[in-house]
């Protein structure tokens, strides 16, 4: 009887000794500081991205028109020799970035003597868009800008229109976009004009009519 109660209290301070099965204290959650971070200024791969198209607007032509007549039409008969004889109006998009000046020749290939002059203007500002009908340019216009005028085949300061001797010819009018301002006084010729704008030309663009006598 000793003996089975001294082996029941061997086996009851054997367990205690042992203190049941070892336990683990529970760990802290991590906190967001300690989660891996996305390198800096990279967006999360979960968030969208947005990226805003910007589309450039093309730039406009460089285009010369006449509210009197079209490309490749008649030319009314009042800015004619048979007519008026004054200029008729023009006008122009705006010219390239850089201008400073625009020049205007008006001619005539089809002439049986070769190409007739008929209108020569230059030192037109580049803010100007357009030319009225009638333009009163003699020499160097005072109003508006200072517009000056090369003599053409007439050896005149002044516009003369449409004039052929017979049949269709065409007419040219051609403008051109300068990144200077020509230092010829009023009476130049063409060729000489044209000399001078090679080098400076940033855009040129023409209108063409047609007159038949």
């Amino acid at each position: 009887m000793r003996r089975s109660i001294l082996v029941i209290l061997l086996l009851m301070l054997g367990l205690a000794s042992c203190g049941g099965a070892p336990t683990s204290d529970p760990q802290p959650a991590p906190s967001p500081t300690d989660l891996p971070q996305p390198p800096t200024g990279v967006p999360p791969t979960d968030s969208p991205v947005e990226e805003e198209m910007i589309e450039e607007e093309p730039a406009m032509p460089f285009e010369l028109t006449s509210p009197a007549f079209m490309h490749e039409a008649d030319i009314p008969v009042k800015f004619s020799c048979d007519g008026d004889d004054i200029s008729p109006p023009l006008a122009w998009s705006e010219p390239p970035v850089g201008t400073e000046s625009l020049a205007l020749i008006m001619d005539d290939p089809d002439a049986p003597v070769g190409t007739w002059d008929h209108w020569i203007l230059f030192n037109i500002p580049a803010d100007k868009g357009e030319l009225e009908e009638n333009l009163p340019v003699t020499g160097k216009n005072q109003d508006p800008g200072s517009i000056f005028v090369g003599n053409n085949s007439w050896n005149r300061s002044d516009y003369g229109g449409p004039c052929p001797p017979g049949g269709t010819h065409r007419y040219f009018f051609k403008l051109y976009a300068l990144d200077t301002t020509l230092s010829f006084l009023p009476g130049v010729k063409k060729d000489d004009l044209l000399n001078a704008m090679e080098g400076h030309i940033l855009a040129e663009t023409h209108l063409m009519g047609t007159f038949t006598r």
